[in-house]
């Protein structure tokens, strides 16, 4: 009867510590933007239908984030390679996007941080015009938003072709001076306006700039209808999200990487543009826009 005794409370104590294991929940940091807030809601509802546990900690600072990954206090993040590549690991050097991704994956492996799949979407700087405008003057790319601007200023000089950028652009190191360098682009000063990033995209729907500084996956690119130029030169680093996981984490949790890769995998520019666009413009929570999302994907 002792034996069996012991033996049940041997059993019992087991069954309470693998239940205290199992309790202790992931950890997933995300930033402080509505893109964010919808992968935080996607992976969270979608990872407790697979059966794993997880609290959001949502509108945390980007270098926050990572030093709680590196110190084990956040299991998990969605993170964007040029942030790894630019912020994180200092590199300067233009790279193509596999470049860029290969280049942080080995670069934070030695952190114990694994870079998992990243999503096909480029959350990256652009210039953005009316599409009907641009469609009708046939300017589909950077290099020819470059040579209508130049044609304007050589050929009638009363009329400033004008560009609406955000006034971290302008003045920063890697942005204005050697995108003009990169496009051969000279600018008369009239030619410019500054002004914060969220009214620049109102400013190319109400026609007050001709071209903008964008977001690519910014919602309002989908609900004002703007054609995103096509970075012909590579100029604009790569920025695609990615789910980075800490390497303990992955080998405690068997289908964590396989979860967050299917995730990835649902994810474009399109996508989260129109993602992006329900909560910013249509006024949904980010928490309804992931569950409709992944209920069409037929993952809830």
């Amino acid at each position: 009867m002792r034996r069996l005794t012991r033996l049940f409370v041997a059993a019992a104590a087991a069954a309470l510590l693998a239940g205290q294991a199992q309790a202790a929940p992931l950890i997933l940091a995300t930033k402080s933007f509505t893109e964010q807030h919808i992968l935080s809601a996607m992976t969270v509802q979608y990872l407790r239908k697979k059966g794993f546990q997880v609290e959001p900690k949502t509108n945390i600072a980007t270098v926050i984030s990572r030093n709680a990954m590196i110190n084990k206090q956040v299991d998990m993040t969605w993170e964007y390679t040029g942030t790894s590549l630019i912020i994180f690991n200092h590199i300067k050097e233009r790279m193509t996007p596999e470049q860029t991704y290969e280049t942080v994956k080995k670069l934070d492996a030695k952190h114990d941080l694994v870079w998992l799949k990243p999503a096909d979407m480029n959350n990256t700087y652009a210039f953005a015009m009316q599409r009907k405008r641009a469609e009708a003057e046939h300017i589909n790319t950077m290099s020819e938003m470059v040579a209508k601007v130049e044609h304007i200023r050589r050929t009638d000089p009363k009329h400033n072709w004008m560009l609406g950028l955000d006034l971290e652009f302008a003045g920063r190191s890697d942005g204005l001076k050697p995108f003009q360098q990169a496009y051969n682009m000279p600018l008369d000063r009239p030619q410019i306006r500054q002004m914060d990033p969220g009214l620049v995209y109102n400013a190319i729907r109400d026609g007050f700039v001709d071209a903008g500084l964008i977001y690519t996956t910014d919602g309002r690119v989908k609900g004002f209808d703007l054609k995103v130029l096509e970075d012909d030169k590579g100029f604009f680093p790569s920025y695609a999200v990615t789910p980075v996981v800490r390497k303990d984490t992955l080998e405690a949790n068997p289908g964590l990487e396989e979860a967050l890769d299917t995730l990835s995998g649902l994810l474009n520019n399109d996508v989260i543009a129109e993602l992006n666009k329900r909560v910013d413009i249509d006024h949904q929570t980010p928490q309804q826009v992931a569950r409709d999302f992944l209920r069409s994907k037929h993952l809830l």
